[in-house]
Formats: structure tokens, sequence, C-alpha cells
């Protein structure tokens, strides 16, 4: 692939990366949230590992087995470059986002939360950075507070400082969140954390693909994200752990791979992050998660963001010729993702005539149902935006809609 020869983001060119849509010329794939499309280079690199590098890693001396030790541990290498980070033994393998942000409130978070502690998120989270805050709060008696969201689908970032005291021991917030779309401003989220000696996680499922992240000039205290939303694979993601906490992070899981020594009284573990990787590792699945780096790395991340921001302002532009139809939230700083109602015809409804027309777009709460009830819905449509995305494709969906909406009349 040569994207990197032109300042612009050519999606014809690009789709002819990704064989889904050969399999299926006449899918419009509008769920790019949910999870992203793969390139044949990432589908290669898992089943070369597979046909031709296949051993379990770190433990076997023959060469197939060193061979794939050395290409997983190339991978964390990548990872660290991708991010920023200072060095590779901040990066830990994780299923994805979901096990990262368990890990994090397990291992590090809970061994130090005490009755009347704190823990801040926001009401924009994904279940996945609000369930694991609001368990080990309630196992630990603590307070779980949660910075509203206005009726635009912002935080008040100015008013952050106000939910931050002396037992706050965690801010875990989205970079970008899959609902609305809304960009948070994690530097100075960051920032007025670290004022009040607070650590931050950062969930950066949704912005990790387009939008470069650096962890040094960020200065978050961890970082999360999946795989399978940047053209990787499913079945894992990353933890970064600033250094200041890697000797802070106690084992979560217990097996083989993560040990020193054992007996039959007691055990002794590595050092993170390796004492997070018990058993077998997604070893192929990080080779792939390492062709997917690759390949976004050979594109202008920036262009490639301001490309899909513009379908999606193109999206809302165009929606508002169909009828009633209502955008939910509007966000200043918003990223590829659009949630809207169409009159009064139920969201799943919608999204079945869409599927009916090879259109592909999510419909329901998200993951983040305390946001949609903050807005006062239950359920929306959703359509987030990729690289591979045509206006196109939105001029079909909207012509789509209109019948929907003629249908219902």
């Amino acid at each position: 692939m040569s994207t990197s020869s032109s300042p612009m983001i050519d999606p014809n060119l690009i789709r002819s990366h990704f064989p889904i849509f050969q399999h299926h010329p006449d899918l419009v794939y509008f769920d790019n949230a949910a999870t992203t499309q793969r390139p044949q280079t990432t589908i290669d690199a898992v089943s070369k590992f597979y046909s031709q590098r296949n051993a379990n890693i770190h433990r076997g001396l023959y060469s197939l087995s060193t061979d794939a030790t050395a290409g997983y541990e190339s991978g964390r290498e990548k990872v660290k470059d991708f991010i920023g980070a200072d060095t590779v033994q901040s990066i830990a393998f994780t299923k994805g986002t979901t096990e990262s942000i368990n890990v994090v409130a397990n291992s590090f978070l809970g061994p130090r939360l005490q009755p009347g502690d704190n823990v801040v998120i926001s009401a924009m989270e994904h279940h996945s950075n609000l369930i694991p805050w609001q368990q080990i709060c309630l196992q630990k008696k603590a307070e779980l507070r949660v910075i509203p969201v206005d009726k635009s689908g912002e935080l008040g970032i100015n008013n952050i400082g106000d939910f931050l005291d002396s037992k706050t021991r965690m801010l875990a917030i989205t970079h970008i969140s899959n609902t609305l779309g809304t960009i948070n401003p994690v530097e100075r989220i960051v920032e007025i954390a670290h004022k009040n000696q607070v650590p931050v996680l950062i969930d950066a499922a949704q912005s990790i693909c387009l939008h470069p992240i650096n962890v040094d000039t960020l200065a978050c205290n961890f970082l999360v994200f999946s795989s399978h939303k940047m053209f990787g694979p499913f079945g894992v993601g990353v933890l970064y752990v600033h250094p200041d906490h890697m000797e802070d992070m106690l084992p979560y899981n217990y097996g083989g791979g993560m040990v020193t020594h054992v007996d039959f009284h007691k055990s002794s573990f590595m050092a993170y992050p390796h004492n997070l990787e018990a058993g077998t590792s997604a070893i192929a699945e990080v080779f792939g998660l390492s062709s997917a780096i690759d390949y976004l790395n050979n594109i202008d991340r920036l262009e490639a963001s301001d490309y899909v921001h513009g379908l999606a302002h193109y999206f809302k532009e165009r929606l508002a010729e169909v009828g009633t139809a209502v955008v939910v939230g509007s966000p200043e700083n918003c990223a590829g993702i659009v949630s809207f109602l169409l009159d009064d015809i139920h969201p799943h409804d919608v999204a079945t005539f869409l599927a009916e027309e090879n259109i592909a777009i999510r419909a329901g709460h998200h993951c983040t149902q305390p946001l949609l009830e903050q807005m006062g819905v239950k359920a929306t449509l959703r359509a987030s935006f990729s690289i591979y995305n045509t206006r196109e494709e939105i001029d079909h969906m909207i012509a789509v809609l209109k019948k929907i909406q003629k249908f219902w009349a």
C-alpha cells in the first residue's frame, strides 16, 4: 500500500486494501465505533503466523519458538513507539479495553482504595469504563462521582476540579465518546487532575485509530485501547502504565508464564508487564496488531481524522433534509460518530430496514445507558465513519432514510 505517497485520503484506494468490500461490494459499513474492518495485510499477518511461525512463546528453546517470541516482543516495541511511550516495559497486552480497565481497577486501585475515598468518571463513559469503577467502589465502600454532561453532549471542563479532592484516588475518562463523538480535551483534564495529585486513566478505544496520541506529552498515568478498533484482530488490547506505577501493578490472573518461583506454599511473580500475561497469550493477534500499526503508520492520520470528521459533518448536513430527524448531542469538537433519531420510529426498526439495503449501523444504547438517560432518550441510531467510507455512501443512506420515513408516515 502507498497512501503515504499522497497527503490526501483516497477512500477508493483504501477500500481496495480491505477484502471485506471485495466480498461484499454493496456493503455500506457505518459501524466503525463497534469495530473496524481489517486490511489484507492484517489478515495475512495472522495467517502467516499460523502457517509459518506457529509456536508458543517465551519458554521454548527451539528456533520456531524463539522466532515467535521475537515477533511477539517486537509487537510490544511497535505499540511503545505508536503511542510515544518511554519504555517498552510500560506496555502490557490484554484481551482489550475492557480487561485493561478491569486490571487497573483491581490490580492498581483496589489495594489502595479505602472507605470514604472516591473515584471520578464522566457521564459519557462506556459501561466498560463505568462498571469496573462502580464495582470496586461498592466493594471498598468508596464513592463513585460522575461529572455530568450538558445537553450538547459536552463536559463542563472548568467544573472538573470541583469533583476532585484529597480523597480522590482515580479519574477515568474517555478520549472520544462512543455514542456522541465528543472529543474531550484530555490534555487539560490530565493537567487539572495532576494539580490535585489524582492519577488519570484515558480510555482511547475510539481515538487510537486516527487520532495520534503521545502518552509522554499527554502525561496520563494509564492508557487503554483495543486492537479491533484500529484495523487489528479481535481478542487483544493494550494497557499502558506510566513507569511511576509499574511496580504498583499486582498480578490480575495467575498461572504459568508470569512466575519466577513456585512451591506448594508460595509463589513469586515477574515484574509488570509480564505479571499480567499469565497463560498462553494471543500471539497471532499481536502479530496482527503489529501489522495494523504498520498500516496506520503509512497513512497521514491527521489527514485521515480530518477526512472522517468531514464525513460526519456532511452526514449531519444531509440528515437535516430528512424531515424531523434529530441529531442527539451537538458537541463543538466532534469525531466521526453521530447518534440520531428518525421521528418516533424505534431505532431497531430503522436499523433493520437499513440492513435490508446492506447499510450497517448500530441501534440501541451503545453501552452508555446512563448517558442516554441524561440526554432524555432510551436508544439511538449511530453512524460511525472510517477512512474507507465515502460521501456517496452517505447519500445512499439518506435516500433510504427518506424511504423509511415515507413508509412509516
